[in-house]
């Protein structure tokens, strides 16, 4: 019995160092609901009965979503200079959750929030390879130049590439865009923050002729859908590790719109030809198994657009699912 209680004390004082990174901001989105997203999860857990928020200590960073009633100035990027100050908080977020020797676990509004993300991640280990896997029905690959909404959730992943695409340009952003675009691009450390060979999809299956254009050119690797229904949950996820395997750390990015649209109704973007419940389950439990996992998000659920919480509760559970995973692993990499 006291070894029991040495090693449970052990583990309750290692479970301290997840931290839980609130970002409350859907300033990115061109539907509104998300910032709701985090405590609809919270309301999720409490209808469970489960405890899982009281178990970390929680970091909230500032939102700017007052940045809503304002008159966009740029129809090419949305708010982006709202949207500047944001993803420079998030990063200083995670960047200081890391310096405190923390695992940051990132609970997020709308996807333009991982551009702070990644920001935080890159310029805690600058030295270090990072290697992305993006759980998203988009691509998230659109600029200022191409994009055809001007959401800025469809554009991080182009801010931490520090990329422009100018090949397939269809908009011309304004001057004070450009200025805010090129800050964001060099937010955290000068210049791209990953290479396109270490950034994996899985399930992605929306996309515009610009992002399809630098898939192609870069021969990005998306698994999709069907491969993730013929070859299972598990075994994707064991690829998408073995591809990034001169990675020195890896970051994952889930997006709920991931899962099949029967199933996403309470996000923003739900698109047919998803993931099933219990394929995001396995493929996010594997991922995390990887000791070189060292940040982990859930981003884009939307309460307003779901009256009975469906999506929060299924999303809480695999939140709950993958932390404990997470812990385990963790766990396990500290008493080797």
């Amino acid at each position: 019995m006291h070894l029991k209680r040495l090693i449970l004390g052990f583990k309750n004082r290692y479970m301290k160092k997840i931290k839980i990174v609130e970002v409350k901001s859907e300033i990115g989105a061109g539907t509104r609901g998300s910032a709701l997203g985090i405590d609809a999860l919270k309301i999720a857990c409490l209808d469970k009965g489960s405890n899982f928020f009281a178990n970390y200590s929680i970091l909230e960073v500032e939102t700017n979503n007052m940045a809503l009633f304002d008159e966009p100035q740029d129809p090419t990027a949305l708010r982006l200079e709202a949207i500047q100050h944001v993803l420079k908080d998030i990063s200083c977020a995670v960047f200081n959750t890391f310096k405190e020797g923390d695992f940051p676990l990132v609970l997020a509004g709308d996807h333009s929030n991982a551009a702070g993300t990644i920001s935080g991640i890159k310029r805690a280990f600058p030295k270090k390879r990072l290697g992305i896997i993006w759980i998203d029905a988009h691509g998230d690959l659109h600029t200022p130049y191409t994009s055809p909404s001007g959401n800025v959730h469809g554009m991080p992943l182009a801010i931490a590439a520090a990329e422009d695409n100018l090949d397939m340009a269809i908009n011309t952003p304004s001057e004070q865009t450009l200025n805010t675009w090129n800050r964001l691009k060099n937010l955290g450390v000068e210049g791209p923050k990953f290479e396109y060979q270490d950034l994996v999809f899985i399930a992605l299956r929306d996309t515009e002729e610009p992002e399809e254009a630098l898939l192609k050119r870069h021969g990005i690797k998306n698994f999709t859908t069907q491969e993730v229904r013929t070859k299972g949950g598990k075994a994707i996820a064991k690829a998408s590790l073995d591809h990034l395997a001169d990675c020195d750390m890896i970051y994952i990015s889930f997006d709920v719109d991931s899962l099949d649209a029967n199933l996403s109704r309470g996000t923003g973007t739900p698109v047919a030809n998803g993931l099933t419940f219990e394929e995001a389950l396995d493929i996010n439990a594997e991922l995390l198994k990887d000791p070189r996992v060292v940040c982990w998000e859930m981003v884009e659920v939307n309460p307003t657009l779901d009256s009975e919480n469906k999506m929060a509760e299924l999303a809480f559970d695999i939140l709950e699912a993958s932390t404990e995973v997470l812990e385990n692993t963790r766990l396990k990499k500290e008493m080797a």
